[in-house]
């Protein structure tokens, strides 16, 4: 892998960001990327970097906040030199119009950077430009991601960049990513001086994972559960018996369940419940497959067991819930 296609030529004028809203685009990650552009133009004296927005019409965006931007410029054409930073947020495949594929998959054809920041590697993905790459998601997004984009090497960390594609977890994210990307233009002194500027203390690299590790999340330290809800999180298609989850951490079923039953309130059964139920919910929510490839994609054997068991945690079945969330979006 290699990033040097995020590396400006000696001599060039100030290096252009044409940031490409989606609609009900996070503002996080857009305003943690263009700020720190624009200290960098600051702590260097010299305006190093320039920035339009753009969108579909032209004229207006808005963001998930309910908050409209007003844009520069339809989606016009790029120059090879231009870094291309699409910002995406809630419902992305409905922000994802064939215009916008249309267009990103013929100014790709000139060679710029292109990067999706948040969820918009999905736009990237379904636009083919991720076929081949290493490439990450917010995490949301990820179980639904990597059932519809199997060519795409789906990663957990916190920005990737595969040539000239660049990927984003998203919110603080974009903050990681340019001061990475100043970093290789002006030197590591201007990216900290950044970096200060923003109170931004921990600066991570393409090697951090986006989520907060498992004791953290769960508020527990405790080495063995932890190494139990890791494997539940890694064999969800394929759910693991509780007996073999205790004796691969060298316990017996009787202690595995004291240990559930004490940290969490609840047996390990009902917690893998959950988390399998969880990722059914993001799928459902998230692509276009049936309600019984969901289920298997979630260690059910039958929709019957699978409508059930989902009924019963969120008071609703997966039919209903994939209804209601169509009707809130369009709305």
């Amino acid at each position: 892998m290699t990033d040097t296609a995020v590396r400006p030529r000696p001599g060039e004028g100030p290096k252009r960001f044409v940031f490409v809203l989606l609609d009900q685009f996070t503002m996080l990650c857009f305003s943690s990327a263009v700020e720190a552009l624009r200290i960098a133009n600051r702590m260097s004296g010299r305006e190093l970097y320039q920035w339009s927005l753009v969108g579909e019409g032209g004229d207006y965006a808005q963001c998930s906040a309910g908050i409209w931007y007003r844009l520069d410029g339809d989606l016009d054409e790029v120059r090879r030199e231009d870094v291309v930073l699409l910002c995406g947020g809630i419902d992305v495949a409905g922000a994802t119009t064939k215009r916008l594929l249309s267009w990103l998959r013929r100014e790709a054809r000139k060679g710029p950077v292109i990067a999706g920041l948040c969820t918009a590697g999905y736009t990237l993905a379904k636009a083919g430009l991720l076929d081949g790459k290493r490439a990450t998601i917010h995490w949301e997004n990820q179980d639904s991601f990597a059932e519809e984009f199997e060519e795409v090497t789906l990663t957990k960390s916190v920005f990737v960049v595969d040539g000239n594609r660049i990927t984003t977890a998203g919110g603080t994210a974009s903050i990681d990513l340019m001061l990475k990307l100043i970093a290789e233009d002006h030197g590591e002194e201007l990216a900290n001086l950044v970096a200060d500027q923003l109170i931004y203390t921990s600066i991570r690299t393409d090697q951090d994972t986006q989520r907060l590790s498992i004791p953290t999340r769960i508020g527990v330290r405790h080495p063995k559960l932890g190494a139990v809800i890791r494997m539940m999180e890694q064999n969800i298609e394929d759910p693991i018996s509780p007996s073999q989850l205790a004796e691969d951490v060298g316990m017996s079923t009787r202690q595995l369940e004291r240990l559930f039953r004490r940290y969490l309130n609840r047996s390990p059964k009902r917690y893998y419940m959950e988390l399998r139920l969880g990722k059914a919910r993001n799928l459902l929510m998230q692509t276009d497959m049936s309600v019984i490839n969901v289920a298997l994609a979630c260690g059910f054997a039958s929709p019957s067991h699978f409508s059930k068991c989902y009924r019963a945690h969120y008071d609703t079945t997966p039919y209903r819930e994939r209804g209601t969330h169509a009707t809130r979006v369009k709305t």
